[in-house]
């Protein structure tokens, strides 16, 4: 501590390891106490989540019926994943981040749980289906973009200037499901990842899917975690089941599901 005025301060060395010094104290505690049973009959639990709609669309209501199976009290708490989540997790106001693989602390535990790459939707007589769908023909219908900071563009642009090629992106919206609904019989074409593409057409909305006619990498779709959470009984199994849903729809079952 340092005098200032009447009042002692942390130092800046001091601001430095009060985080390692927290998480330090919060191991021993863990590690002192003794591992208790869980009685999954009798816990209750809600447990919070910040998540993508990639997730939220492929995997929400099945992890909920998934853990009421064996845990009939629980609870699932699902927030929008935004700029504070490291934050969020810290402080223990939420249990998991589920979304698109990005820079992590070094404390934060990162586990891989899927990926998904990008299609695009149009309505079912949308005349882009009359002809092979080449970059260029793809690039000749107007498009929505998704995108919670509001922009319009983003990879796809990326690589259409690559090919000397412009998209116009005539609306912007917030979410996937808004792009969805916003569709109609429009000509608009909508990209979506393929995860939310096989949610759509599984509750029969009038639509078809297609791949893009574009090197797009696929993207990462991780769980992460604070340590105090590490050796939680209750947190553990709530990843295991997450990890365990995510990797038993497998790719060809999920192009089935898109192609049939």
């Amino acid at each position: 501590l340092a005098k200032n005025g009447r009042k002692m301060v942390p130092t800046p060395r001091a601001l430095v390891l009060r985080e390692q010094i927290h998480q330090t104290m919060e191991n021993a505690i863990q590690l002192l106490q003794p591992e208790s049973v869980l009685d999954l009959a009798s816990l209750d639990r809600t447990f919070s989540l910040h998540a993508n709609d990639v997730f939220i669309s492929a995997f929400g209501g099945q992890l909920l019926a998934r853990l009421r199976q064996q845990a009939p009290n629980v609870g699932l708490r699902i927030t929008p994943e935004n700029g504070s989540d490291e934050d969020s997790l810290r402080d223990g106001k939420v249990d998991l981040y589920i979304s698109a693989m990005r820079p992590m602390p070094e404390d934060i535990h990162v586990q891989s749980l899927f990926s998904t790459r990008f299609m695009g939707l149009a309505r079912e007589d949308h005349p882009i289906f009359s002809a092979p769908v080449t970059p260029q023909r793809f690039a000749a219908y107007e498009q929505i973009s998704v995108s919670r900071r509001g922009r319009a563009r983003g990879p796809i642009d990326k690589c259409l200037a690559e090919a000397g090629l412009v998209r116009t992106v005539s609306l912007v919206v917030p979410t996937f499901h808004s792009g969805v609904f916003s569709l109609g019989n429009s000509d608009l074409i909508l990209p979506l990842p393929d995860h939310v593409v096989s949610a759509v057409l599984q509750m029969g909305i009038k639509a078809r899917a297609f791949p893009l006619p574009l090197a797009l990498e696929s993207i990462p779709i991780i769980q992460a975690w604070h340590p105090r959470f590490q050796n939680d009984a209750a947190h553990r199994w709530l990843r295991r089941i997450i990890h365990d849903l995510c990797i038993t729809t497998p790719d060809h079952v999920l192009l089935h599901r898109l192609s049939g």
